[in-house]
């Protein structure tokens, strides 16, 4: 894909149906994940009447659990485009410094099961299935 056509995100996602667990399957290398990770997955929760979903990344290395908790919320409330924001705090064990990201839904096939997340910095891909 040429660097400059513009990412478009899923619209119209069904956010309820897309919450639960979801496994990562492929990604590009990230600063914030263990070059050894493996089980690596996510979970969402509906939060506050649907205005938020909570998020549990997990992964394991070297045999121990890490994780890290947030909240993602649309970029746009007024947008029907699966671009979402991600907040979480860090350190994780004390957790005192916001960082915020940009999380899009590039691709979901019809059944929900398999699901292509970006950024618009096209720095971070991930391929999930639920």
């Amino acid at each position: 894909m040429p660097a400059d056509k513009t990412m478009e995100a899923v619209k119209g996602l069904d956010v309820p149906r897309y919450m639960g667990r979801w496994y990562e399957i492929a990604c590009f290398p990230s600063r914030s994940q263990p070059r050894d990770g493996e089980n690596t997955r996510a979970t969402y929760t509906l939060k506050e009447y649907g205005a938020t979903v909570g998020v549990l990344n997990e992964t394991w290395s070297g045999g121990k659990r890490s994780y890290i908790e947030g909240t993602a919320y649309k970029a746009d409330p007024n947008s029907d485009e699966a671009k979402l924001k991600v907040k979480f705090w860090v350190p994780p064990f004390l957790p005192i410094i916001p960082v915020t990201g940009d999380y899009w839904v590039l691709y979901i096939d019809p059944e929900y099961r398999h699901a292509l997340i970006g950024q618009p910095s096209r720095s971070y891909l991930w391929v999930m299935c639920s």
